[in-house]
């Protein structure tokens, strides 16, 4: 169903495909087996659907919250029994979890969470993306449809250098960088566990947040090192010149190509720089373009950057609890990207 459905493919499953399947959502599960995947059943006893769950373990002030991210979600049997999916939500929103959450819901699963009561949180919904060489850019988002583009990368090269040298300020057609604080700091490639532990550190300053252990935190980080078919991973810690974190950025992506970003993280007050040394990143790297997904503490850095923001999947929370509630309202949960199901290789992987 997920090759068929999801990968719009008509090749049967691959080993690697199923084995992965396997091996984050039942074996990623064990460490609490009461929240857990589902699958609708058909009366003939054949699978027609699946809501594929991970368990979080968060934290809300000092108190323990479990949680459950919601992620792959396919229905097989529309026509036949149009409230499959609504009755597999319907089962994962009434377990005994203190928290549901989804960053992936398309506008069809969006209308099944609001049904059952579930709160869109437009701040973590929005896609950002930030042009950086236009002429790449527009060779990048139209060679899906028409690969022979490719043959013009020298000659859009070209017109991109042209555009950059003339610098000035900045534009939304195009990335220069500026003369500012981001000059006094570095980036460092890190490891799984520096950058692990540093995840953990950022993530304190968000009332709710995942409560995460060191060694779950480098096994998701470890998924995360495959993923093909969004080009090279790109791991970097920001520093002072003194040494000091105070910020990182996990992205993937190729020269020539549109980069997508996993992770941004920063402390309090080093928002806009962090931002803008992954740009210089990706920049210099010859990306025509990055994009990622908004929190809510980065979108007022993003402001006056030329970051442009569209809307194509949806985060949603369920929660009985209206303080738990509240507090991914009010943009103080750490939700999308490391919280959620982008870090998986089924987002951005090929398989077998």
């Amino acid at each position: 169903m997920f090759q068929r459905l999801l990968r719009k493919s008509r090749l049967p499953a691959s080993a690697d495909l199923r084995a992965y399947l396997r091996a984050l959502f039942l074996d990623f599960c064990k460490h609490d087996p009461d929240i857990c995947s589902r699958v609708h059943v058909r009366d003939d006893g054949t699978v027609s659907g699946f809501l594929g769950v991970l368990p979080f373990d968060m934290r809300f002030g000092d108190r323990s919250v479990r949680a459950a991210a919601c992620g792959t979600f396919v229905s097989d049997t529309r026509e036949s029994d149009p409230f499959a999916g609504a009755r597999l939500l319907r089962d994962v929103l009434s377990g005994p979890q203190d928290l549901s959450f989804t960053e992936t819901s398309n506008d069809i699963s969006t209308s099944m969470w609001r049904s059952m009561r579930a709160t869109p949180l437009a701040p973590y919904s929005l896609e950002w993306l930030r042009v950086l060489k236009p002429s790449a850019f527009l060779l990048a988002a139209a060679a899906p449809r028409l690969p022979g583009l490719k043959l013009l990368a020298p000659l859009a090269r070209g017109a991109d250098r042209f555009v950059t040298r003339r610098g000035g300020q900045q534009a939304w057609i195009h990335y220069s960088p500026a003369a500012g604080r981001a000059d006094a700091l570095v980036d460092t490639e890190a490891e799984n566990d520096e950058f692990a532990g540093l995840c953990l550190e950022f993530a304190g300053r968000f009332a709710l947040r995942p409560d995460w252990d060191q060694t779950t935190l480098e096994t998701m980080l470890g998924h995360a090192e495959r993923k093909a078919l969004h080009g090279e991973r790109v791991q970097r810690v920001v520093r002072t010149r003194a040494g000091k974190p105070v910020g990182l950025y996990l992205y993937y992506g190729d020269r020539g190509g549109i980069g997508r970003t996993v992770q941004v993280m920063a402390a309090a007050g080093h928002e806009a720089i962090v931002l803008d040394r992954l740009l210089r990143s990706a920049s210099e790297r010859g990306l025509a373009a990055i994009r990622g997904r908004t929190q809510p503490n980065l979108l007022q850095a993003m402001i006056g950057s030329k970051f442009a923001f569209l809307q194509t999947s949806a985060t949603l929370v369920h929660a009985r609890d209206p303080e738990l509630l509240q507090a991914a309202v009010n943009g103080q949960a750490f939700l999308n990207g490391l919280a959620g199901e982008g870090w998986t290789r089924l987002i951005g992987d090929r398989f077998g």
